[in-house]
């Protein structure tokens, strides 16, 4: 099918290798795998440096993958985790079964932490840290470099609430609960090293922004950001959950299956993607319009930051449920006109829409935080995701997040190789023994 399609119609949409790619959720080497076995086609673009691909097409071949797939991934050979959790299927994200949207605008984010783990929805459930634990975490993290970014310090808090905690390693189904419940406030509270006079109860949302900004809270603002929290607590096999569900099954404790996603979440294509999007929008601002930042982005080859989803074709419904509430928070005008107006002057060229980055960008931009925050509210947010996992992987087999290999090394048997020398006292190396 490569190259033999009649010219496009003016309402046509042709789409990159890599726009397509990330569309797909794929490798662009994948991309020309579906062309040669025929479920794509490609048109060579002027001068034959590349291909373009229709968008319907491309689209329709992403639902097909995700509905095929039955939420296993489309690309053949890749790892599949059977999951109770999170659907997302057509352009909508359920957790359990029930719309994520529509939760988060009902429930808070421990409501509904609380019943993605036990199944019952009890109002007006808050966590709390025990004082001593929330001691012993804010020591470890003040112990830490300025320098040290939100994943630093989460999973410092994380390793110190785990050797505090000497039961840590029953890993029934209520003593797990009973870790959730006490982890989640206790990196909250370890984000505030001292204490700096933020309180260790209430709503999480308003401990959390007590620690992120100096600004005073206010309930609009406080309310997005509880709702944001609701929206990320979950989303199916993200890099970081399917890492907190290889270290769930060898049977690491909770706290180290926690640990094991924070340091997944820390890549810039994960949990730290909205600090990207965080700075583009304040540079948006400050230039007054997003043509000449999107230009530069894109001159430097660098992808725009809070566009476009593997699992979505239309705008991902985490950033539309939180920028309909953004537009409620006062002051947060500015950052949404400047989100818009990325989304409009990349849809000049791109069929990528929004996602919850950009929106988290919007959140933390108007609430005068760091740029790290997002990439905070993110990982506080998810570990309740997390422990669902943790407890789903549990009642699996132990080890069965164990693939093989594919082996594309020389074949044996090989020679020894031989060394040329050993590095002695001092770093400098030494004439071997081995003449040859």
């Amino acid at each position: 099918m490569s190259d033999r399609r009649p010219a496009s119609g003016p309402e046509e949409r042709r789409l990159s290798t890599r726009e397509a790619a990330d569309l797909l959720g794929v490798k662009p080497e994948t991309v020309y795998a579906y062309v040669s076995r025929g479920q794509l086609s490609s048109r060579r673009t002027e001068g034959g440096r590349g291909s373009t691909f229709d968008a319907t097409e491309v689209e329709t071949l992403a639902r097909r993958n995700r509905r095929d797939g039955g939420g296993s991934s489309p690309v053949p050979g890749e790892l599949s985790v059977r999951t109770r959790i999170t659907l997302i299927e057509d352009n909508r994200f359920y957790l359990r079964g029930v719309d994520a949207t529509e939760l988060a605008a009902r429930y808070s984010y421990e409501e509904i932490a609380e019943w993605l783990w036990t199944g019952e929805l009890r109002r007006g459930v808050t966590f709390t840290a025990p004082p001593a634990l929330a001691a012993a975490a804010r020591r470890a993290v003040a112990a830490l470099p300025p320098h040290a970014g939100p994943a630093d310090r989460l999973r410092t808090a994380a390793i110190a609430a785990a050797a505090a905690d000497p039961l840590r390693f029953d890993l029934s189904a209520q003593a797990v609960l009973g870790t959730a419940r006490v982890l989640i406030p206790t990196l909250v509270a370890a984000l505030s090293p001292g204490g700096h006079g933020q309180p260790d109860d209430g709503p999480l949302a308003r401990r959390l922004w007590t620690a992120l900004t100096a600004r005073r809270p206010d309930d609009a603002s406080v309310h997005a950001v509880d709702t944001a929290l609701a929206l990320l607590v979950d989303h199916d096999l993200a890099a970081s959950t399917l890492a907190v569900r290889v270290a769930a099954s060898a049977r690491a404790h909770p706290y180290a299956a926690v640990s094991a996603g924070l340091g997944a979440m820390e890549g810039p294509l994960h949990g730290a993607a909205s600090g990207l999007a965080h700075r583009l929008l304040l540079d948006v601002l400050q230039r007054g319009g997003a043509a000449p930042v999107i230009a530069d982005e894109l001159r430097a080859g660098r992808r725009i930051p809070g566009l476009g989803h593997r699992l979505y074709t239309a705008e991902d419904p985490r950033a539309h449920a939180l920028f309909r509430l953004l537009e409620e928070v006062p002051g947060a005008a500015p950052a949404l006109a400047a989100a818009r107006d990325v989304v409009e002057t990349t849809a000049r060229h791109t069929a990528l829409h929004a996602n919850v980055d950009l929106a988290l960008a919007v959140l933390t931009v108007s609430a005068e935080m760091p740029p790290t925050a997002g990439e905070t509210l993110f990982a506080v947010a998810r570990t309740a995701g997390w422990i669902a996992h943790v407890l789903e992987e549990y009642g699996e087999r132990p080890l069965r997040m164990r693939p093989s290999g594919q082996y594309t090394g020389p074949r044996p048997p090989q020679e020894i190789p031989a060394a040329t020398g050993v590095v002695g006292e001092g770093g400098r190396k030494s004439p071997s023994s081995n003449s040859g």
